[in-house]
């Protein structure tokens, strides 16, 4: 049986220090996969490539780390969840340091690759380990607190990162994670050695994991190249489609007869865990794609600055903090499918909200509906995981924590790439609409353009200005019309939620997990 049978809930300053270590590894992990970001301009030119290149560090951390997270539950039985967690932040720290040294592009991208891939059991194990240290009644609470960690690491991510790499070098970004995980590698390992889960020798499904890294990496190297290549339009975009479609077939197959299968896809049968684990997926795919597009738009068409547009992103995470305990604690009284729909409601009314922006907006304008967002972020994480794990035994839980996440973390590359594609496709729509405005016989048009050569512009630099400007509007329209179709998608998620079962009294919130990120 698994460590949550075995030992009993842990007490006082041992618990206290034991949730401290796996917050603090479970930081260092999120906040890797923002931090690299802003820097990425610094670490192209320092190693001689192009910015373009240069995207494949964090290309290169997110494909491992998605191969690597649905490994969890299998390799917590062959090895152990405590020897498993404090393995993978000790390797995790040994890539972070070997990154800061890298001394060309193609080493920091396999020594990126190597961290994604070290750092994937580090979330599910952290939340499984944190419900073995609690009593039934605070799993919600506890659960809670752990998330505060994963909502405050994206944002502090690119303001850590621009910070270090203006005022120190790139290689900093990369160092900051060892003395962080040495202190949780070594409170987890005090704490947690003597409660070590049963070790299975399972035989290694090595065509499962082969089909995996199959799949998976063609996948999401087809959605990180498709927009610079023209999406269908490109024979290698094609032909990495296929290879993913082909390769989740077999997978598929593979996976649902072996007997020892390295991803437990059976867990797919419980009503709450697909349902819940479709619901945070859509839903944080929608998320994600809406907080990769505002500052791309603030920064491209309304003139902001990165720092500028890091700012208006943050507060998101404010209201956040203050209310995931609140959840928490109610999370075992009341109906968390209730938490789940009044999030997607916010959601909603939030992106209804940006749906409304004009070039005129000031910033006032648009941090409100961020702030606003921070409530629907503290209802969103905790009832959906709670639904997801709910009704699971303590050994299936790694598995069913890592499948989530895996299904969570592609949904948010997809919703990236949705997003953006779809953005660029409406505003060429809007463009060509705005130009049909713009002739000779349009006489607003006509007295712009004399307007801005009496002041001293040539014809063509006055055509160009008002390119711009029509640029900017249509930008700005398809902006709007992702806004508000995601809105839509967020409504008609509610009925989904209420497909699962309902939790039979206090028990769902011992299931809490906050998968935030």
């Amino acid at each position: 049986m698994a460590e949550s049978i075995q030992h009993a809930p842990l007490q006082g300053a041992a618990r206290a220090w034991g949730t401290v270590a796996l917050s603090a590894a479970t930081f260092m992990n999120v906040l890797d996969t923002s931090i690299a970001n802003v820097s990425l301009p610094a670490i192209a030119g320092d190693l001689g490539v192009s910015p373009n290149q240069g995207t494949w560090v964090i290309t290169s951390f997110a494909v491992a780390n998605a191969i690597a997270v649905p490994l969890t539950g299998w390799l917590s039985q062959r090895f152990g969840q405590v020897r498993l967690f404090v393995g993978s932040v000790l390797l995790f720290v040994l890539a972070s340091w070997l990154c800061g040294l890298a001394p060309s592009m193609a080493m920091l991208i396999g020594l990126r690759a190597l961290q994604g891939f070290v750092a994937g059991p580090m979330i599910p194990l952290s939340q499984s380990l944190l419900l073995a240290s609690y009593p039934r009644a605070l799993a919600g609470l506890a659960m809670a607190m752990w998330a505060m960690t994963t909502l405050v690491a994206p944002v502090m991510g690119p303001l850590l990162g621009g910070w270090i790499t203006d005022n120190m070098t790139w290689p900093w970004i990369f160092y900051i994670n060892i003395p962080v995980g040495m202190i949780a590698a070594f409170g987890a390992w005090s704490i947690y050695r003597h409660r070590e889960s049963t070790v299975r020798k399972l035989p290694i499904d090595t065509m499962g994991l082969a089909l995996l890294v199959v799949w998976v990496g063609s996948m999401q190297l087809m959605l990180d190249l498709g927009k610079e290549n023209d999406w269908f339009h490109s024979t290698m975009v094609v032909t990495l489609a296929v290879v993913a479609v082909v390769g989740l077939l077999f997978f598929l197959a593979w996976e649902l007869t072996d007997k020892h299968p390295v991803v437990d896809l059976s867990l797919f049968a419980r009503r709450n865990f697909w349902t819940g684990t479709l619901a945070t997926s859509v839903g944080y795919g929608l998320f994600f794609g809406n907080v990769v597009l505002l500052p791309l738009w603030l920064q491209q068409y309304m003139g902001y600055t990165a720092t500028w547009a890091g700012m208006v992103t943050a507060p998101v995470g404010l209201l956040a903090l203050v209310l995931s305990p609140v959840v928490g604690k109610n999370i075992g009284k009341v109906d968390p499918r209730r938490f789940a729909s009044f999030a997607f409601i916010v959601f909603a009314l939030v992106l209804w909200m940006r749906s409304h922006f004009n070039t005129q907006a000031d910033l006032t304008a648009i941090l409100i509906p961020t702030v606003i967002q921070g409530v629907a972020m503290a209802f969103f994480f905790i009832p959906l995981v709670t639904i997801t794990l709910s009704g699971l035994p303590p050994d299936r839980i790694p598995s069913a924590s890592g499948l989530s996440n895996f299904t969570r973390i592609t949904a948010g590359a997809v919703g990236t790439s949705i997003a953006t594609t779809v953005w660029e496709n409406r505003a060429a729509m809007h463009h060509a609409q705005l130009a049909e405005a713009v002739s000779q016989g349009s006489a607003s048009a006509g007295s712009a353009l004399a307007g801005l050569q009496a002041g001293g512009l040539s014809a063509e630099q006055a055509l160009a200005q008002v390119n711009r400007l029509v640029d900017q509007q249509a930008f700005m329209l398809a902006a709007n019309d992702v806004f508000f179709a995601s809105a839509a998608i967020f409504v008609l998620l509610i009925p989904l939620v209420w497909l699962s079962h309902p939790l039979r009294g206090r028990a769902g919130g011992s299931e809490a997990a906050a998968g935030a990120h």
